[in-house]
């Protein structure tokens, strides 16, 4: 057969589409399905299982693997543990503190502003200075504050309210002090317009704003204090484990150390130990911080905030002459305050006499007691000359320098900011050793874990070394 001569051909070829394979008749069993992975490997780790070596691998890795997972959950929960307690001695309390420095200096400025009131036009230089400083204090804190705290947390909106409120208040208090330098009694109702707005407004905000860095100091203290049990009960795990390892060496091969085991063994236990010590010594010194110290602190805050709040009624009486009346209006409303101040700051003093656990906490506060009990006396002797009609004379023994209750407030008001002082110290001496017990733990538990892991598969593989 002859074809044109520009006509290809191709040599005939097997078809494009291979034929499917027949299929499986109907009730033929189908082939095995391919097991999963999990299953295969759990089914060679058994066969391995069947002899002495594989044990020995099995046994080694889990080892490894205990030791490894003891020095990481340590290290991890410890870390936390120092953080907390860390927060404590450096963020925590100092912002507590000056949360209730906050409120001093404004409930001080508030007692500053109505006695140079009551001194008259020419307000004396001493005065408006530690009016000044007081403002200054409480705006500087409140920056401080700010720059620490979250503005959508409850500090963070008291610190707004300060913030908004303080330069209404002082521009209160000048206008105060303008009418009175002309002699205006205009410039009393400014006064007490200004208290009110502190007593009413930022007081309350300031006080909020202490309770809720002391809750926050409370929560990181609560937080350091942990027992880190999950660390704990791995590592007794672990050194269980471990122990039987070498048990189980000794019962097949009748010697006593493997050393790798036993290094092993070591490094847990110093492991254990150093967590369990590190931990119980943490916790006692955090606990004293939190009885002797931050407990001395509140009590003694809260004494300091009720004589400022004491003082600044005093000194209202004074300035109101009677214009303002309690709710039932048969009594003076800033002598009633006064009362009331002063039989809170009573009790408060002895709490904290009670808290005092050494002369240097207890000096303060008994200097403190004996101030108040002249400032009472005093008062009733302002009292009796100002029901004479002798006003000048009743301002002169609030305001004056010889034998004025000023002059007992001042006492009352030194000494409290010595034992302030003083249990400050304390708090943050014992803090710190709390954090301090804590201090390279986290390091610690990684070394310790990998050296134990290190040993404990060096002791399995000088067994494994038997066999071949």
């Amino acid at each position: 057969m002859t074809y044109p001569p520009n006509v290809r051909t191709a040599p005939p070829s097997a078809p494009q589409h291979a034929p499917a394979p027949p299929s499986a008749p109907p009730g033929a069993p189908r082939p095995p399905a391919r097991r999963a992975v999990w299953w295969e490997t759990t089914d060679r780790l058994r066969a391995a299982a069947t002899t002495e070596p594989g044990r020995l691998r099995i046994i080694g890795a889990a080892l490894a693997l205990l030791v490894v997972a003891f020095g990481a959950v340590t290290a991890w929960e410890v870390a936390d543990r120092h953080s907390a307690a860390g927060d404590v001695v450096s963020r925590s309390q100092p912002l507590s503190a000056d949360a209730a420095n906050i409120y001093r200096s404004l409930a001080d400025a508030d007692t500053a502003a109505a006695s140079g009131f009551l001194a008259g036009a020419q307000e004396p230089a001493a005065v408006q200075e530690r009016y000044r400083k007081d403002i200054e204090t409480a705006s500087g804190l409140l920056i401080t504050a700010a720059t620490h705290t979250d503005s959508g947390s409850e500090s963070g909106r008291q610190i707004r309210t300060l913030n908004e409120g303080l330069p209404r208040y002082t521009g209160l208090v000048e206008r105060a002090r303008a009418n009175n330098r002309q002699g205006l009694p205009l410039g009393g109702a400014y006064l007490r317009y200004a208290n009110e707005q502190m007593t009413r407004e930022l007081l309350p905000a300031a006080e909020k704003l202490y309770a809720a860095e002391t809750e926050r100091l409370a929560r990181d203290n609560d937080d350091a204090r942990l027992w880190p049990f999950v660390s704990l009960a791995v590592g007794v795990v672990a050194l269980g484990v471990l122990v039987w390892a070498q048990r189980r060496n000794y019962r097949r091969t009748n010697r006593v150390f493997n050393h790798g085991l036993l290094a092993a063994t070591a490094g847990a236990t110093v492991l254990l130990l150093w967590l369990a010590v590190g931990q119980t010594v943490a916790r006692t010194e955090l606990n004293n911080a939190q009885t002797q110290g931050q407990e001395s602190l509140k009590v003694l805050n809260e004494a300091r905030i009720n004589s400022l709040k004491a003082r600044a009624n005093e000194n209202l009486t004074l300035v109101a002459r009677g214009a303002v009346l309690t709710a039932d209006g048969k009594h003076d409303k800033y002598e009633t305050d006064y009362t009331t101040g002063m039989d809170k700051l009573s009790t408060a003093l002895g709490e904290a006499k009670k808290l005092a656990d050494d002369s240097a906490g207890g000096r303060p506060v008994d200097e403190a007691i004996s101030a108040v009990t002249q400032w009472r006396e005093r008062h009733k002797s302002v009292s009796a000359i100002d029901q004479t009609g002798d006003y000048s004379a009743a301002v002169r023994k609030v305001i004056g320098d010889d034998g004025s209750t000023g002059q007992s407030f001042d006492r009352v008001d030194k000494a409290l900011g010595t034992a302030v002082e003083e249990e400050q110290k304390e708090f943050k001496r014992a803090a710190s050793d709390g954090r301090d017990a804590l201090t390279g733990l986290a390091v610690g538990a990684g070394v310790l874990a990998l050296l134990a892991a290190v040993g404990a598969i060096l002791g399995i593989g000088r067994r494994l070394s038997e066999y071949r």
